[in-house]
């Protein structure tokens, strides 16, 4: 057998694949040092082409050679297997996922921990996988175990080994689904802290561009940050040597940093520290465990240490590369708002008259959005096509744009082209699939509910959403707004306008919406671009009582029917609505 497998080029990715089925048909009946060798060998060729399903199942076969050839490398094959289920569960390949519960079952076999074998290995069976080697060995194994007959009280329940594996399952689970890096090291920190029953825990991360060790992570000393060079104390000796060492006696040790423990007023005792290596081997940073609660840390607190440290390097550098991705996310978003920003503003340069519209249209829509209770991906698009809804003004002729005075027929057909510019020029912008809607949104608020309105005489719920309140808020702003042509109307016919609009011109539920805006909320857009009036606190928390409708109501009774309350009101309402900016 272990001729053949010499014979075996591993160069080739699907001899590689071939022979690892071999590896494991043999498992139990070749000669393990042939099988390592080998596995080792196409572990390789896997790597080289980036095969992860593969590299996933070939560790899995590493661990249990692992295992085999020293029983006493239990917790390193465990690890080994934990590395493995993340390559095969983020490879989503149910072979591989299959064939390392498998190995779980097999090791848990061999240690007499018949329950947890049997658990594991009909989570496998239940995978329909079409390795068929792999099929056969869940099978046997099942077998093998049911006819042992063996009672739960039967069952090997090492509680020196069911410590170690359940802190390791700890950080596994949290590995695979944390994050955030401070969670994550948090996380971490406790278990190792916890498991090998230390005083504190240390994770200090290096700082490749400073040459420092950082750790917000010392449980034991709140949120003290900790920060000195890489090179310096004996969590900088490991960082430097990779080393893991264990000192039973911290100052009688030249390596040991007596600052810390001056400038924290902490006495060490026994350390046990090691570095954190990613799956290149580079130091990512290292772990340093304090004061053994009974005697000095041992050989098996190293090998727990080791077992948990190297699948948190993998985790570490996920989460840092996670970190990296949302920073980069957040500048893209930031380079999206100043590209939406400009483009509005190039709109104000064209007509300083209507300069700070669309920003108002933003907010009046914003604030119906809320009242509506909308969600922040659909109101994100909402706010971003209100900002550019009248981006295609850019294509329509100043004399028409700037003109005093009516307008005439073939000059109001002329500048209602603005909203299909909006579209294709929206359209053909392309920061992401939701950005789409954008355009759509944009395009369509000048369409009316009734389907007379333009570019595309969208009727009723045809309407986009968004399109549907950035109608009202475009009209309520246009006509509370001094324009070249006419002065701001009064508010009573401004809301009169908005309200016989109902149906016919806006969506009514929409309407339904913007009068439930309270009314400090509206003097907040009247004065978002006039400096020089403050907001006298008193005034609105008086506004703040009152929605539109209940203004609406009182603007629309006989003078003499006003309570001296409702008079007061309406006179402080008009008294900044006549601040508003664009008059």
């Amino acid at each position: 057998m272990e001729e053949f497998i010499k014979s075996v080029c591993v160069e080739d990715i699907n001899q590689a694949q071939s022979t690892m089925f071999t590896l494991f048909k043999t498992l139990e009946t070749a000669g393990l040092g042939g099988l390592t060798a080998k596995a080792e060998l196409i572990h390789n060729t896997f790597l080289i082409n980036k095969s992860y399903e593969y590299i996933a199942q070939n560790l899995s076969l590493l661990a249990i050679l692992k295992y085999k050839k020293d029983a006493s490398n239990y917790k390193i094959a465990l690890n080994m297997l934990e590395d493995a289920r993340f390559l095969a569960e983020n490879s989503q390949n149910k072979n591989a996922i299959k064939t390392n519960c498998f190995c779980w079952g097999y090791i848990y076999f061999c240690e007499k921990n018949y329950i947890q074998a049997l658990s594991v290995l009909k989570q496998a069976r239940n995978i329909q996988s079409d390795n068929s080697v792999i099929n056969i060995k869940v099978m046997d194994l099942i077998s093998r175990i049911e006819s042992l007959g063996i009672e739960h009280s039967e069952v090997n329940t090492n509680s020196g080994i069911e410590k170690p594996i359940t802190a390791i399952l700890n950080v596994a689970r949290t590995l695979a689904a944390e994050t955030s890096l401070e969670h994550l090291l948090k996380t971490v920190a406790e278990e190792i802290k916890k498991v090998l029953a230390a005083d504190r825990c240390t994770v200090f991360i290096l700082d490749k561009e400073k040459q420092e060790l950082v750790s917000k992570i010392a449980l034991g000393m709140g949120t003290q940050e900790l920060r000195f060079p890489a090179d310096k104390g004996l969590a900088g000796y490991v960082a430097q040597t990779g080393e893991i060492v264990n000192i039973k006696d911290a100052y009688s040790d030249s390596r040991f940093n007596h600052e810390i423990d001056k400038a924290t007023g902490y006495k060490t005792k026994t350390i046990l520290c090691m570095p954190i290596w990613n799956m290149k081997h580079e130091i990512l940073g290292v772990f340093q465990v304090l004061n053994k609660q009974k005697g000095s840390f041992t050989k098996d607190d190293e090998e727990i240490l080791i077992a948990i440290g190297s699948s948190a390097g993998i985790a570490i550098e996920n989460a840092r590369l996670f970190e990296s991705q949302q920073i980069m996310l957040n500048q893209q978003k930031d380079l999206f708002k100043n590209f939406v920003g400009t483009l509005a503003a190039s709109i104000d340069a064209r007509d300083k008259i209507t300069a700070g519209h669309s920003g108002r249209v933003k907010m009046y829509s914003e604030l119906i959005c809320n009242v509506l209770n909308v969600d922040n991906k659909t109101k994100a698009n909402i706010i971003h096509a209100a900002i550019l809804h009248d981006i295609g003004k850019i294509g329509i002729k100043d004399s028409v744009l700037q003109k005093n005075g009516k307008l005439t027929d073939e000059e109001y057909q002329h500048i209602q082209e603005h909203v299909k510019i909006t579209y294709d020029i929206l359209n053909r912008v392309y920061i992401s699939e939701e950005f789409k809607e954008v355009a759509n949104i944009a395009s369509s608020h000048h369409e009316k509910y009734d389907g007379t309105g333009y570019f595309r005489k969208l009727k009723g719920k045809d309407i986009p959403f968004g399109g549907r309140i950035l109608a009202v808020s475009d009209v309520f702003d246009a006509i509370t707004s001094k324009r070249h042509y006419r002065d701001k109307m009064p508010i009573k016919n401004a809301l009169d306008i908005i309200k016989s609009g109902m149906w016919s011109h806006f969506d009514g539920d929409v309407v339904d919406a913007f009068f439930k805006i309270h009314l400090d909320k509206l003097v907040d857009v009247f004065l978002s671009e006039v400096d020089s009036v403050l907001y006298d606190e008193h005034d609105k928390q008086i506004l703040e009582k009152y929605d539109v409708q209940t203004l609406y109501d009182m603007v629309n009774k006989e003078e003499e029917a006003l309570a001296d309350t409702e008079k007061e009101l309406i006179e402080l309402f008009n008294r900044y609505y006549n601040c508003k900016a664009g008059n």
